[in-house]
């Protein structure tokens, strides 16, 4: 099994989710990704990957591989704010800026 480490971003934006539904599909996945079903995921630069949900407006999950071994998920947000991938990978440079065992 994949162990997964979950950004406070990521778990804040989980949390505040309104539609019982999608966060039911989005942990679905996330546990089929585990398992090492990631589905439908597109590389979006940087090291960075989205993992695509089809629900609702259409969730994006971003995450990175390190090691081989841990997955960070960075965050989360549905496809309207998905052109704002920077955000994303400033994300991720400051947990590696952060975390000197990455």
């Amino acid at each position: 099994m994949i162990e997964f480490e979950e950004s406070v971003e990521f778990v804040k934006w989980l949390e505040a989710m309104r539609d019982p539904l999608a966060k039911v599909r989005i942990v679905t996945r996330l546990r089929m990704a585990q398992a090492g079903n990631f589905g439908d995921c597109e590389a979006v630069g940087e090291g960075v990957c989205e993992m695509r949900i089809h629900q609702g407006p259409g969730y994006r999950v971003y995450f990175t591989l390190r090691d081989k071994v841990v997955y960070l998920l960075l965050m989360g947000r549905d496809k309207s704010t998905q052109s704002e991938t920077s955000s994303v990978q400033y994300t991720w440079q400051k947990i590696l800026a952060a975390r000197s065992d990455l």
